[in-house]
């Protein structure tokens, strides 16, 4: 990454316009894995073309699927090979840096009898904790092997015959649950997964919509069942926009005086809505336009106009995991509102790409905002008067983002040091911001 990358951002600007946000990432990954399964076409439009889910698209193509070249911003249509179509790769399948690509394939894998699969990936992935999947999976008959007892990358996986079990997951991973309803799929009877708290449900709302046998019982949706036997059949698929990406448009059109914008598209999943929640309790002036459902997921547009005198908020317990990845720019809007905010019980922060909760309050006070760091948490003094500044994205995407907002309040032209970190979630953020602002 070029440390020297700086963009200049001059305050004073409103925001004006009609956006769309790139495409969900959760989401594009299993689009392609599901249809790859399924009976079929499957038509996938608003696909996030970054590196990962291109990583998943590669390790099905050596796998058998028809995947065409995949472009940025054109719909393209997989022909699904059935649950049995698979076939043995003639070479290793590479995941490249993306956790979601090796976890979810171990899990589609496992149950195909008689083949044999090795799965590896870049020096980063090769080090991360494959276990939690393995594990699982060996309690339904897979035979998963791989470097520290099966741990670590490169994973070898012969695939077998397996049995539908009744799993608890000691923690609540999107991923790990994935792995096993995909294993499901391909079992002999029922498997029953058991979260301690709700992930992102993004794989069984895209298995039912698919037609799969699936349902969720008990409280909070945290038991999911799967009965194999039945077949997938291929869908029409729109990936909503991330949440996570237009919350920084969000939020900029509610403090940035008289602006307005409309975010087209947006996925607006229940797992991943907090924020419009603590925007309810500040008082944004905000509605939703064009609400419908595609392949299992709420979709729809958010419209967001500037509003006055905004309340100041306390975010702790159980919201936080609907809106982890929002708390860097909710921290710049807790500049704006009237009063103290306070986050709470967000000690994870401190273990993202950087320690968010310290970069936060670190390049805030360079604008003059009064923030005070505890150990889970940050309490932040409302009505800031933001004067010009050189920050520094400190290489973590959401950081650089919610710093250039913050440089809109701010009088005159501040500097972004770093600025490029932005492009790991969303490649034409510097574009848009020059689109919204002219």
């Amino acid at each position: 990454m070029n440390t020297n990358h700086i963009r200049t951002i001059h305050g004073g600007s409103s925001l004006q316009g009609t956006i769309k946000v790139p495409g969900d990432k959760s989401i594009s990954h299993r689009s392609l894995i599901i249809g790859s399964i399924a009976e079929g076409e499957t038509n996938i439009e608003g696909f996030l073309y970054s590196e990962d889910p291109l990583s998943t698209a590669d390790c099905l193509r050596k796998l058998g699927v028809n995947i065409p070249e995949i472009k940025k911003d054109e719909p393209f249509t997989i022909s699904g090979l059935g649950l049995d179509g698979i076939k043995e790769p003639k070479e290793i399948l590479n995941c490249g840096n993306s956790g979601t690509t090796m976890r979810l394939l171990m899990g589609l894998l496992a149950g195909q009898e008689g083949k044999n699969f090795i799965l590896k990936g870049d020096t980063s992935l090769n080090e991360r904790p494959m276990g939690r999947v393995g594990k699982p999976l060996s309690l339904m008959g897979g035979k998963i092997f791989g470097r520290e007892r099966g741990n670590k990358a490169p994973i070898s996986i012969h695939g077998s015959k397996l049995k539908g079990c009744f799993i608890g997951t000691p923690v609540a991973s999107a991923q790990v649950k994935s792995a096993i309803l995909l294993a499901g799929l391909k079992a002999s009877g029922t498997t029953s997964v058991i979260e301690p708290a709700s992930s992102r449900d993004h794989t069984e709302r895209m298995l039912k919509a698919f037609g799969a046998d699936i349902s969720i019982r008990g409280e909070l949706g945290r038991n999911i069942v799967i009965n194999s036997g039945g077949k997938l059949i291929g869908q029409r698929i729109l990936i909503p926009g991330d949440i996570s990406s237009a919350s920084f448009w969000m939020i900029a059109a509610s403090i940035v005086p008289n602006s307005e914008i409309l975010i087209k598209n947006v996925g607006l999943n229940p797992t991943r809505t907090g924020i419009l929640k603590v925007m309810d309790s500040m008082g944004c002036n905000y509605e939703i336009l064009d609400k419908s459902t595609i392949a299992g997921e709420p979709i729809g547009s958010i419209k967001v106009k500037t509003a006055k005198n905004l309340r100041s908020f306390t975010i702790e317990g159980d919201i936080l995991p609907k809106l982890i990845d929002e708390i860097p720019i909710l921290t710049v809007a807790a500049c704006f509102c009237n009063g103290i905010s306070e986050i709470k019980d967000a000690k994870e922060l401190r273990f993202k790409e950087t320690d968010r909760l310290k970069v936060m309050a670190r390049q805030l006070h360079k604008f003059g905002a009064e923030i005070t760091e505890k150990e889970d948490g940050l309490i932040i003094n409302g009505q800031s008067r933001f004067h010009s500044a050189e920050v520094d994205s400190e290489t973590d995407h959401r950081v650089a983002m919610s710093l250039a907002i913050a440089s809109l309040l701010a009088k005159g032209g501040s500097k972004i040091i770093r600025a490029n970190a932005a492009s790991v979630s969303y490649p034409t953020f510097w574009e848009d911001l020059a689109q919204l602002t002219n």
